[in-house]
């Protein structure tokens, strides 16, 4: 057993965690720890994240569905819609360069966090229905399908901020959701990568359930943080990830440069503390993210 196969298991708690917890970043952590730290070849990461991440995200699913933090319909819905979008994403990615594929999507990953850091304004006296309406749930799951589709990442990013932006469900509930949508779709991407791509199953295996125990200590954290704190931590995760994949379509002198990458976290930083101020200012934002319970 190499030093390099217990780093990997060992760094795969954190994968689990990001998912019980936030309900998104699995993908985009797991495979580069598969590539850089195991050692795996760019597809077999990618296949063995899906099983990584498929796997967790349904065990991780339970503890949310035991404190009724999972929209049943709604996750069905968004995650067969999710899954046709993830496809047609798939095909029309032959037809656009990677660099602007994954330019375009730290771009908007970024977008999307200070979006969940400033929060959703309130509406007095709007009460958030139990499941949201079916064809606004298809709506964002072929739209959020698309995006991942054609930048191969699980989507959890993306979903959460639809299901609690956009749909207007609590975070916890958003995060407990998002878990049986990644559930779905990863599944269908692993089962089309098992065709062509063999994988290292001890790894694979041991990976998975370092993931497993890690998501089960996330998922309890998500019933305990308050929900803007939760929010808060999504939001500046998503924008360490996001300058993470844009400073890696850099030219590889710049890519590898210490300032640019302080440059690009206090701009971040900037950014998000903006984004926190501007919303502490409005005097009609209450802080919170529904404006009614669930």
């Amino acid at each position: 057993m190499t030093t390099a196969f217990l780093l990997t298991v060992l760094l795969a708690l954190g994968i689990g965690v990001s998912l019980g917890l936030l309900g998104g970043g699995g993908s985009i952590l797991a495979v580069p720890l598969l590539v850089y730290v195991a050692g795996l070849p760019a597809k077999e990461a990618i296949a063995t994240s899906l099983l990584v991440v498929g796997a967790t995200s349904a065990v991780a699913v339970i503890p949310h569905a035991r404190r009724h933090r999972v929209r049943w319909r709604t996750g069905l819905l968004f995650g067969v819609a999710g899954m046709t979008g993830a496809y047609a994403g798939g095909r029309l990615s032959a037809y656009v360069p990677a660099a602007v594929l994954l330019t375009v999507f730290a771009l908007m990953m970024l977008a999307t966090a200070i979006a969940m850091i400033r929060g959703r304004r309130p509406r007095p006296g709007r009460t958030v229905p139990r499941e949201l309406p079916v064809g606004r749930v298809i709506l964002d799951g072929v739209v959020v399908g698309l995006i991942t589709g054609l930048v191969g990442a699980g989507g959890g990013f993306l979903v959460v901020p639809a299901l609690a932006l956009l749909g207007g469900l609590s975070m916890p509930v958003a995060v407990g959701t998002s878990l049986l949508v990644i559930a779905m779709k990863s599944a269908a991407g692993l089962a089309g990568y098992l065709a062509d791509v063999h994988l290292n199953w001890p790894l694979a295996l041991a990976v998975t359930g370092a993931a497993i125990v890690g998501s089960l200590g996330g998922a309890r954290l998500a019933g305990r943080i308050p929900e803007a704190g939760l929010r808060q931590a999504f939001g500046w995760f998503v924008i360490a990830m996001g300058v993470l994949v844009l400073g890696q379509q850099l030219p590889g002198n710049l890519r590898h440069s210490p300032w640019l990458w302080a440059g690009a976290g206090i701009l971040a930083v900037a950014a998000a503390a903006l984004a926190t101020l501007t919303r502490h200012r409005d005097p009609h934002h209450g802080g919170s993210l529904t404006g009614g319970r669930v």
